[in-house]
């Protein structure tokens, strides 16, 4: 393994970790409707735990309203089970063909709530990120220790997974700070 497979594969790591952020961020709710606030929710599609998006059509007609309609009729009753049953804390309302979801103006309470879980998923990624550099770094070790590389190259190498972690750490703070602007906005 040379230095700059390790690199590479690191790299890639850090973006897989700021993809996850991005999309946690995505199911976190701001007072606007949006699909994705209902990716982590599953329904019992003949006995198999399914995503909601799977078995219904998912669409925002209105700045504050998710409409789902199922494939199949018999589906209404566990959507609707299911959407109860999760911590979005919205009441969904059947008319026998579709559910509509109406978001509720959120509580300056709420929102102060939210912007902690913000930065708590920031803090969680930033946490990734380094523990990646720190494997980083111990494997450019490794191959110091190995002669496979020499004491300058390392001095480089180590410097460079430094500037990419700095570079992902700046980058989660910019995602962090637009998820809270986006919640605060009232």
């Amino acid at each position: 393994m040379t230095v700059k497979d390790i690199f590479e594969s690191h790299e890639d790591k850090m973006k897989k970790a700021m993809d996850a952020l991005r999309k946690e961020y995505g199911t976190l709710r701001a007072g606007r409707a949006t699909p994705a606030l209902l990716e982590k929710i599953v329904v019992d599609y003949y006995g198999t735990p399914t995503p909601i998006n799977q078995v219904a059509n998912v669409s925002v007609p209105e700045p504050r309203m998710i409409v789902i309609q199922p494939w199949e009729k018999n589906m209404l009753a566990a959507i609707d089970k299911a959407i109860q049953k999760s911590d979005l804390g919205l009441t969904p309302n059947s008319d026998g063909s579709v559910i509509r979801l109406t978001i509720p103006q959120l509580t300056q309470q709420r929102r102060t709530e939210l912007v902690k879980v913000v930065h708590k998923k920031a803090e969680e990624t930033r946490v990734a990120i380094r523990n990646l550099r720190r494997d980083a770094n111990d494997t450019i070790k490794k191959l110091e220790k190995d002669k496979t590389i020499s004491e300058d190259d390392t001095k480089k190498a180590q410097d460079d997974i430094q500037k990419l972690t700095d570079k992902f750490i700046k980058e989660i703070d910019q995602v962090m700070t637009g998820k809270e602007k986006e919640i605060m906005e009232v």
